[in-house]
């Protein structure tokens, strides 16, 4: 047991790398990046389209090869390209390699972190909720560094320190990678490796839980690829100072490390559903804050108040999506709601570019409110359907 719990502390370390440094700390490094490479905010959110591109196009191929072959060699495949994203950003001179670059990292989170969940819940059936919080807290220690290191590295560097940011990342990248290979082991499959039973997928993709659960994955992703990217240029436009604004990411970022587990714990005891509709409400008020009140309060709020609950509303929906289909699918139906997720990462990012271009941080954030409000539904619905479903059963069936 002592060894299994080893290897969800490195895939915390494993989705740290692939998921705060590959994907998310783009909009914490963004506001010098764009300005060193003089890139408009329109072109900045192409740049984040492009990153959930590589990563949609990968998911299925990445839950195929996790069910199918190997969840470890996988997710070691995806840190090497992520890693060698990382070394390329980090000497980056043009819009032209940048756009190929944050392709590599949407190819390589994709890789990492489906396979990475459906490893790790193989060990840990009966505490889903648990073990996906813990890998997902890595998201909020990567955050955290990010927010503690880069306003240090400005001062120390100036505007430049970007590319140490990337410089840095590379080198956890090959820590983490060769600690991924040491300790991750796939878990026993009884019976052996699961039979390719023809239509298997389609019913996985077809499932009524799977696409509601998927449908407010994706809502939520489109949401948090916007608050990712502008955020924090809607913080320091509004009046906050760069310091202060650096302060609030690591509290968010600290705050994240905890919150997964905590959600994940939480949702083995009460359900998914009550846990699910809570964080979601919480999550929308983080959202609205500044939005209604564009005021240094408000963003405090949103800081504080989204790291308590986001990475958890999300913790909760992976678990919920692994829920709706046998254990051998869990892979499968992990890339099914991903894709809903990736999709929306993929439509937020430039459409949010354009909106800030044409109408201010705060319509794009009106749309990344109504994005979490109908993906609240969404649980809501998931969760009475699921109560429908179980008093349908007749006693002792």
């Amino acid at each position: 047991m002592r060894g299994q719990w080893r290897m969800a502390w490195v895939g915390m370390l494993v989705t740290l790398v692939s998921v705060a440094c590959a994907r998310l700390a783009f909009g914490l490094v963004l506001p010098q990046m764009r300005a060193g490479l003089h890139l408009s905010y329109a072109q900045a959110g192409t740049l984040g389209t492009l990153t959930a591109l590589g990563y949609l196009l990968m998911l299925i191929p990445a839950g195929q090869l996790a069910r199918r072959w190997s969840a470890r060699g996988s997710v070691l495949i995806g840190l090497t390209l992520n890693t060698l994203g990382f070394v390329g950003l980090w000497g980056v001179q043009s819009l032209g390699p940048l756009r190929l670059l944050m392709v590599l990292l949407g190819l390589g989170t994709a890789l990492v972190f489906t396979p990475l969940v459906s490893l790790l819940t193989a060990w840990f059936p009966a505490r889903r909720g648990t073990v996906i919080g813990l890998a997902s807290s890595g998201v909020g220690v990567g955050l955290l560094l990010t927010g503690v290191l880069l306003p240090r590295l400005t001062h120390a560097y100036g505007p430049g320190s970007w590319r140490l940011m990337w410089a840095a990342f590379a080198l956890l990248g090959v820590l983490v990678l060769a600690l991924a290979a040491a300790v991750l082991r796939e878990a026993p499959r009884a019976g052996g490796r699961p039979e390719r039973v023809p239509g298997a997928s389609l019913r996985v993709y077809r499932s009524a839980g799977v696409l509601r659960v998927g449908g407010a994955y994706g809502l939520g992703g489109l949401a948090y690829s916007v608050q990712t990217l502008f955020m924090l240029s809607f913080t320091l436009q509004s009046g906050v100072s760069p310091a202060v604004a650096g302060t609030l990411v690591a509290v968010h970022g600290l705050l994240s490390v905890f919150a997964g587990v905590g959600w994940g714990w939480l949702s083995d005891r009460l359900g998914r559903g009550p846990a699910m509709m809570l964080a979601g409400t919480l999550t929308l008020v983080a959202m609205t804050a500044p939005l209604a009140w564009p005021h240094p309060a408000a963003f405090a709020l949103h800081w504080v108040l989204l790291g308590l609950t986001i990475s958890g509303y999300f913790t909760l929906l992976q678990a919920a999506g692994t829920e709706e289909v046998p254990h051998a699918d869990a892979p499968l139906a992990l890339s099914a709601i991903t894709v809903f997720f990736a999709v929306g990462q993929f439509v937020g990012p430039s459409v949010a570019g354009l909106l800030v271009e044409h109408g201010g941080f705060r319509a794009a954030f009106a749309l990344s409110a109504a994005a979490v409000l109908v993906s609240l539904a969404l649980t809501v619905w998931r969760y009475r359907a699921g109560r429908r479903d179980r008093q349908a059963v007749p006693d002792g069936a």
